[in-house]
């Protein structure tokens, strides 16, 4: 049994990044625990209340242990100390000693999704023993493909996931979080994740597929 961390910015990042990776690997038997660092929706005055409720839910439906909420200010990650951040990530990985991390593209136009890769993988620096072996990023629609052109390090995945019949899932644990998404052809919308992963799937010769960049693997 493999023990998953995924680390994310926001509520809902989870399953549009990977989702369907998450239920594939509960499938198997995996043990799955995701940690909200930011709350999602601080910085928004016109919604209120909060959205720990929907992602208790998809954990559910995904098969994953109970969420860890951090609860970070949203989008205010860069005017908190980056040890802060880290700190609590440590802990986690201490507590949990996940073999396998899963996080955002560090080229992501979201300030959180950057500060959120730069924490696991400072969390996650290498040392003898250490638990994690494999680190994946993964690509977030309407923040990896929004970022300028101008800018190095595009996601350019080398590492597939056949996810072929766990769509209808991502797309269930998607629904929990209705209110986030958007009529097509916005890019956070269900046709737009679905044309995706056929996308991906065809890069490589699947129906569906999530992709990634290795960050680390050690075999």
């Amino acid at each position: 049994m493999n023990k998953i961390l995924v680390v994310v910015a926001h509520p809902d990042d989870e399953v549009l990044g990977c989702g369907a990776t998450i239920a594939k690997h509960t499938k198997n038997g995996d043990k799955v625990q995701v940690v909200f660092v930011a709350d999602g929706f601080s910085s928004r005055e016109s919604q209120e209340g909060e959205r720990n409720l929907p992602a208790i839910e998809v954990m559910g439906i995904l098969g994953c242990e109970q969420p860890i909420f951090l609860d970070f200010l949203d989008n205010q990650l860069d005017t908190i100390s980056l040890l802060e951040v880290v700190k609590e990530i440590e802990k986690i990985i201490n507590d949990f000693q996940p073999n396998i991390v899963y996080t955002h593209h560090f080229g992501d136009l979201n300030i959180d999704h950057q500060i959120t890769h730069k924490s696991v993988i400072t969390a996650c620096r290498p040392q003898p023993n250490f638990c994690v072996k494999e680190i994946y990023s993964f690509e977030t629609l309407s923040a990896t493909h929004w970022q300028s052109s101008s800018m190095a390090g595009a996601f350019n995945p080398n590492y597939f996931v056949d996810v072929s019949g766990f769509i209808k899932q991502k797309i269930k644990a998607l629904q929990c979080y209705d209110n986030e998404m958007r009529d097509h052809p916005h890019a956070r919308s269900y046709e737009t994740v679905k044309s995706l992963s056929n996308f991906r799937g065809s890069a490589v010769g699947v129906h569906d597929a999530e992709a990634f960049i290795v960050e680390r693997l050690i075999k």
